[in-house]
């Protein structure tokens, strides 16, 4: 079972993004999981004295999520032509953590005119040395869509990017699997 967390750089409950990122879970194949991380919110402040042994609980909670998921799928909006400070906030966290390195990425984005938040987003998560896998990365024009997570997975044009990009990301996952236990990649 590949199990992939879902993260929303909106806080917005009918974002697009979240709607996207749902709708993502309506149409995973068999054999995947998509679970939402719904706690960027709750995050504090990225503050370095507070990322020693101890972290709060609200970081030891995101981390334990991205390091028992095989992959991450991330939708984020853009605010001021960049990443939202609340999710940016998010991935400072887990800069310094053992379990975001590598991770295999799928970006989500529901809009063609958020082109400067994905070009910092990229940038970011490059630096974080995270696993950006790009055919599983999709832009769809869902802003002024007014579609639901249920109508997004019943629009065909909508349903089949996303359907692909899963599947692109699910062989990235699985070949990296294949690869750590010595088979063939």
């Amino acid at each position: 079972m590949i199990t992939l967390l879902a993260l929303s750089g909106s806080l917005r409950l009918g974002s697009s993004n979240t709607l996207l990122l749902e709708a993502a879970g309506l149409l995973a194949p068999a054999g995947m999981r998509i679970e939402p991380y719904h706690g960027i919110g709750t995050l504090p402040h990225f503050n370095p004295d507070l990322d020693g042994d101890n972290p709060p609980e609200a970081v030891m909670v995101l981390r334990r999520r991205v390091g028992a998921s095989d992959g991450l799928l991330i939708s984020c909006p853009e605010y001021a032509r960049g990443i939202p400070g609340s999710f940016k906030n998010a991935l400072d966290w887990l800069v310094g953590s053992f379990e975001f390195p590598g991770k295999p990425v799928a970006l989500f984005n529901a809009s063609p005119r958020a082109g400067d938040a994905q070009a910092a987003l990229r940038l970011v998560l490059t630096t974080m040395s995270a696993r950006i896998v790009e055919e599983a990365s999709i832009t769809l024009p869902l802003l002024a869509s007014r579609l639901d997570a249920a109508g997004m997975a019943g629009n065909s044009e909508i349903a089949t990017s996303v359907m692909a990009a899963l599947a692109a990301l699910a062989r990235t996952i699985e070949a990296s699997v294949q690869m750590e236990e010595g088979g063939p990649g």
